[in-house]
């Protein structure tokens, strides 16, 4: 036992001095969401994990959600490992909430051809908001009190991390290190970590990153999927596309398309919309859309059901997210494209059912005569494979085994009546 115990610690101990002689390098490039901000949080946890030297996290970010940066900020404070966060390669930017990130670092350093600031708080649909109303001066306060306090926290320039909230302020590179904003300005990775050797951090502590190797840390599937997800126009196409194909599977006999497209795309735009602060009232004037085209299917009204139902689905689809970044958030054009393409499609079908109104029902027989197999015990009702579909068949001389050739002698509506086919 005490040869065990010995072994694991022995483990252990080698597995931080493996991490203590590393870098693990981090990047964000895109929007500031749940998944970037859990891939960031992990990456930070792992770092911490290893005991290594320091982690460097490159950023692009044009912003992003406030409850996500919110994370990531908390995170890189609270780091026991020095957190190094350098805003490149020239021309990319750490934009609204990449200018939080950037200021909440041990060590802000940035690129030439770069940007920061621009970090006042946005209104839904990413205009300015009234700057006199109330409840935005709360809004604008609370961000400015905190971009303050996170540049107290560092040392850096608190009052123009102020003006970056309440005036939308920019700087490059230059203007940035002369205001006391960041720290270094390098050209490259290789010429960060030249100029991170020796640096001292505020607790004293002295950056040695020379020589030591460089452990990226990429995204998981998992982060990828999320991210790819965490956009209010994915989501939303995948959720309208879910339930018109479920409704198009409802109305149609047998298990087809609908169903194979319907259920995957639902069921990612579910788990998309756990990333987004989401509106009840949105998710239910849109469940009520569909359900008033789907009864005047049932109950022709001449189209005014259908017409109040897209009203509503509008209505639901404005309203659904509850986003106040101008960078992820739902687009007016997609939902005019996507409501736009249903209610063309939606027409078409209505437009062949009132043509074939004018005409006599005349009875289904095109399956008749037709052989498949029984993919169930038809005792006497189950399931048969016809013509490529599975059909709700009742045997005329049940039982009929599972595995059988039947042949199909009528077709009433969705349901058909087979026979077990004579062997020959």
């Amino acid at each position: 036992m005490r040869r065990l115990w010995g072994g694991l610690l022995c483990a252990l101990f080698l597995a931080v001095l493996a991490g203590a002689g590393e870098i693990v390098k981090l990047t964000l490039d895109g929007t500031v969401n749940p998944a970037t901000s859990a891939y960031v949080l992990r990456g930070l946890r792992e770092a911490q994990r290893r005991g290594a030297s320091a982690v460097i996290l490159v950023l692009d970010t044009p912003g992003g959600l406030d409850s996500a940066t919110k994370e990531i900020v908390e995170a890189l404070l609270a780091s026991e490992t020095p957190v190094v966060v350098w805003v490149g390669p020239a021309g990319a930017r750490a934009a609204s909430a990449g200018t939080f990130i950037l200021l909440a670092a041990h060590v802000a350093a940035m690129a030439p051809g770069t940007s920061t600031g621009a970090a006042h708080p946005v209104a839904l649909g990413g205009e300015l908001p009234d700057e006199k109303d109330p409840a935005v001066q709360k809004i604008v306060n609370d961000a400015a009190s905190r971009i303050k306090a996170i540049a107290e926290a560092r040392g850096r320039n608190a009052d123009w991390a102020e003006k970056a909230v309440r005036q939308s302020a920019t700087l490059t590179p230059s203007e940035a290190l002369e205001l006391g904003v960041i720290d270094l300005i390098a050209e490259s990775f290789p010429d960060l970590l030249w100029k991170l050797e020796g640096f001292q951090l505020r607790d004293g502590r002295t950056l040695s990153v020379l020589g030591l190797p460089v452990r990226e840390l990429s995204m998981t599937f998992r982060d990828q999927l999320l991210a790819y997800l965490a956009d209010p126009n994915v989501v939303y196409i995948l959720l309208m596309l879910g339930l018109y194909a479920l409704i198009y599977e409802f109305l149609t006999p047998g298990v087809g398309l609908g169903l194979v497209v319907g259920v995957p795309s639902l069921l990612l735009a579910l788990f998309g919309l756990q990333l987004f602060p989401i509106s009840f009232v949105g998710v239910g004037l849109i469940l009520f859309g569909f359900a008033l085209i789907v009864l005047d299917i049932f109950t022709p009204s001449y189209g005014l059901l259908t017409m109040g139902g897209l009203a509503s689905l509008v209505l639901g689809s404005l309203s659904l997210f509850e986003v106040e970044s101008p960078v992820v958030r739902l687009s007016w054009t997609t939902v005019a494209a996507t409501l736009g393409t249903l209610t063309a499609l939606l027409f078409f079908v209505l437009a062949k059912g009132l043509t074939a109104q004018r005409y006599r029902p005349r009875p289904l027989t095109t399956l008749v005569g037709l052989v498949g197999e029984a993919r169930d015990d038809l005792n006497p009702e189950g399931w048969v494979f016809v013509h490529g579909e599975l059909w709700w068949a009742r045997a005329e001389e049940p039982p009929i085994a599972r595995g059988e050739a039947v042949e199909v002698v009528a077709q009433e509506g969705r349901k058909l009546r087979v026979r077990r086919l004579p062997k020959r």
